[in-house]
């Protein structure tokens, strides 16, 4: 795996270790590389493979889910010289349930203090967020982390005068095969979210491009906006807004 070839796959370039290139990698990540589970709805296997992630991820141009996402970019930080760390977290869906826990990775990078980076979630920050509670405001929301028990935090968004949890974590280092149980549920199983439609979502400056199925909904500055695409208009958005040939 190369270091320089993955840097450029998001347009970053190699600095010594600071908070303010720990927030430059994980923004452009988010605003270069997508989130998405084509594979998982194509069926095509997802391993916790670093090599076989890095192929997929910098040499074929593509995306992926958490696992993939958090796995590489973990491997890119300690290269890099960075404290890091992978971490469980629990997800908060939409309809009020926390989804099966420990299924979602994380990244907890050790600075002056420790701070949550993710570059895996999909709609969420592209700052890291520092454990101590202060909250941190970047195009899609103020993100704050409380802490809820002795090795347990939330992760909290306010977004329009919403307050609502995204997920749940523990500090607790994991290795990316900690998370094998999950990969494999994540991608077979119906109670999953990514097993259902196509899910393939980046950060831009403005906001956030989303494709979920045949829907494209655009956020600029807040306001969302949304069509349905044929299919060969979704076959273009994927090529020319995620830069994904399937």
């Amino acid at each position: 795996m190369d270091i320089e070839k993955y840097l450029d796959r998001f347009h970053a370039v190699r600095e010594q270790p600071s908070l303010q290139q720990l927030k430059d990698l994980q923004s452009l990540h988010m605003t270069e590389i997508p989130f998405e589970n084509l594979d998982v709805i194509r069926r095509v296997p997802i391993y916790l493979n670093l090599h076989s992630i890095y192929e997929k991820i910098v040499v074929r141009n593509r995306g992926g889910y958490c696992y993939e996402l958090n796995g590489l970019f973990h491997w890119l930080l300690e290269s890099l010289g960075y404290d890091a760390t992978l971490i469980a977290a629990t997800v908060y869906r939409p309809n009020g349930h926390w989804a099966k826990p420990e299924t979602h990775a994380a990244i907890i990078v050790h600075m002056d203090e420790p701070y949550l980076v993710d570059v895996g979630f999909g709609d969420s920050t592209i700052v890291p967020i520092p454990l101590n509670g202060s909250p941190q405001t970047d195009i899609n929301g103020t993100y704050s982390i409380q802490q809820s028990g002795e090795d347990e935090f939330e992760l909290i968004r306010n977004r329009n005068g919403e307050s609502r949890p995204l997920y749940k974590f523990s500090i607790t280092p994991k290795q990316l095969v900690d998370f094998h149980e999950g990969c494999v549920f994540n991608q077979v199983s119906p109670e999953s979210t990514f097993t259902h439609v196509d899910i393939v979502t980046k950060a831009t400056p403005t906001g956030r491009i989303t494709l979920k199925d045949m829907e494209l909904t655009i956020v600029n500055h807040g306001i969302a906006r949304s069509r349905f695409l044929s299919a060969e208009e979704k076959k273009a958005v994927l090529l020319d807004s995620f830069g994904i040939n399937i």
